[in-house]
Formats: C-alpha cells, sequence, structure tokens
C-alpha cells in the first residue's frame, strides 16, 4: 500500500515537472496565435517539448502517465476555447459572427498542427491502443461541440440569410460563406454527418421556403413565358452560384427542391396559363 502511494506521489511530480515545460511551450504558441508578433518558436524548443513528452511516456506508453497527458491535452483546448474563443464571439451578429468564427476555426487548425506533434508519441501508442479518438478528432471536436455547441443557430442563420440575399441579387461575400461551411465538412474528417444534421437540413428547407414563396408571387402576376424565364434563370443560379459554396452532395438534393416548388406545385397551373396565353383571346 505505502509503495502504490509513493509511485503515485512521485509519478505527480513527475508530471507536474514535465507539465511545466510543455504548458511554457503551449503558452507561447497561445500568444503567437493571439497575434503576439515578438514571440517566435524555434526548432530547439519544439524539440524540448517533444522529448518531455517522449520521456515521461516512456517505458510504458500506454500507461498511467499518457492517460494523464492525453487528458491535459484535451484540457488545453477547452480552457483555451472558454477563454479566448468563446469571448470573442459573445455579442457579435450577422457576418462579424461568421467572420470571427472562420478566423477563430483558422487559429485553432494553427494550434492543433503543433500540439498534435508535440504530443505525437500518444498518437503513435496510447490512443490506438486505448481505442480513443486521434488528437486531431479530438481537437476539432472539441472547438466545433464547445463553439457550435453554443452558436450553431446564429451561425446557421446568418449563412443561409446571405445565401438568399444573393438569390435577390445582392453581393455577398461567398468565400466567407464557403469557409464556414467547410468548418460543418472538416470536422466531420471524412464524415458528412455534421454538415448534413447541423447545416444541410435547415438549408435545403431555408430553400424550399424562398422558392415557394416566389413561385407564388410569380404565377399569380406573370405570363406562363415570364413564369418559365425566372425557372430558368433561378435553376441556373442554384446551378452555377449556390452550388459552388455548398458540398457537391447538395447540389442533387437542392435542384430537386428548387424544381419542385417551381415546377411540380405549380403544374396544373402552368398548363393553364400556357393555354390561355396560346389561345387567340389570351
Amino acid at each position: 500500500m505505502a509503495g502504490t502511494e509513493e509511485h503515485q506521489q512521485h509519478m505527480m511530480m513527475e508530471v507536474e515537472e514535465g507539465w511545466a515545460v510543455i504548458q511554457q511551450g503551449i503558452d507561447k504558441l497561445i500568444q503567437i496565435i493571439e497575434g503576439d508578433k515578438t514571440q517566435s518558436f524555434s526548432s530547439q524548443e519544439y524539440m524540448n517539448i517533444y522529448t518531455t513528452v517522449y520521456n515521461m511516456c516512456n517505458p510504458n506508453p500506454t500507461g498511467g502517465m499518457c492517460e494523464v497527458l492525453y487528458e491535459k491535452y484535451n484540457d488545453v483546448f477547452k480552457d483555451y476555447i472558454n477563454s479566448q474563443v468563446l469571448p470573442s464571439l459573445q455579442g457579435k451578429e450577422d457576418e462579424a459572427l461568421v467572420k470571427e468564427t472562420v478566423k477563430r476555426w483558422s487559429n485553432h487548425k494553427v494550434m492543433t498542427r503543433w500540439l498534435v506533434r508535440f504530443f505525437h508519441y500518444l498518437d503513435r501508442y496510447f490512443a490506438p491502443k486505448r481505442k480513443l479518438p486521434t488528437l486531431q478528432d479530438s481537437a476539432l471536436l472539441s472547438f466545433y461541440n464547445l463553439v457550435f455547441g453554443e452558436f450553431n443557430n446564429q451561425i446557421r442563420d446568418v449563412v443561409l440569410s446571405m445565401i438568399n440575399q444573393e438569390r435577390e441579387g445582392e453581393g455577398i461575400d461567398q468565400t466567407l460563406v464557403k469557409n464556414i461551411v467547410g468548418i460543418y465538412v472538416d470536422v466531420g474528417q471524412g464524415s458528412m454527418k455534421y454538415y448534413e444534421r447541423d447545416f444541410e437540413e435547415a438549408m435545403l428547407k431555408a430553400t424550399a421556403a424562398f422558392y415557394s414563396t416566389k413561385a407564388a408571387n410569380w404565377i399569380k402576376n406573370g405570363s406562363y413565358n415570364d413564369y418559365m424565364l425566372k425557372v430558368e434563370c433561378y435553376l441556373k443560379h442554384e446551378r452555377e452560384t449556390v452550388s459552388c459554396y455548398l458540398q457537391n452532395t447538395s447540389q442533387k438534393k437542392l435542384l430537386e427542391i428548387v424544381e419542385y416548388e417551381l415546377i411540380s406545385v405549380y403544374e396544373n397551373e402552368m398548363k393553364e396559363k400556357k393555354q390561355a396565353d396560346e389561345s387567340p383571346e389570351g
């Protein structure tokens, strides 16, 4: 029993000493990411942190020390997001919120690349053996769960509003839309589940609502030829413009919805209008 307690105390001391070295490097990295131009990383500093992690994990690369480091690695991201990222988003609205989210995601990916390199040894032995997410997967999910867990509805609604503005002929920042949509895809690491669940589903509903309103107005107030010109114009817009910042998997679904709302729903009315326009009295 005494031996076990001594072993635990010894391990805690090793963790504290080793983590102090790692934390110093992480603090500097965060300062650089937050825009401190006076800081920079040398290859020697990087090797020092990498070697510290390596030494802490050996001679037992799947043991308790690695478990502690894996938890601390994840805590770094949670602490940073809660202390720096979320406060930078709170209070922002409309495009300002979306722009800040894209900027923070870009920073997060830089931070992830560095920390994955620092803690690479955990990815080689510990995470696979314990069947845990890779360091990259857990870092990206940390951002998504904390940031989009709180702001997804706001972010998504701004993007859907921008898409509709462009449908109305207004100019929008297409790159901004493409970048925010890309986050849903990136975080899936090959899976489209976040994109489909948290963005695409609402986007398709918003598209149906937009064209349902438009079609009702056009069919009521225009001729058959006017209506068909508008249908052709908007289908072209969806194919060439909207589809360029959505995922390829969305294009077929999107066009089916537009065709349904503009053509299928008003099939009878369109026949009547065409007959009226072609009749001698029309």
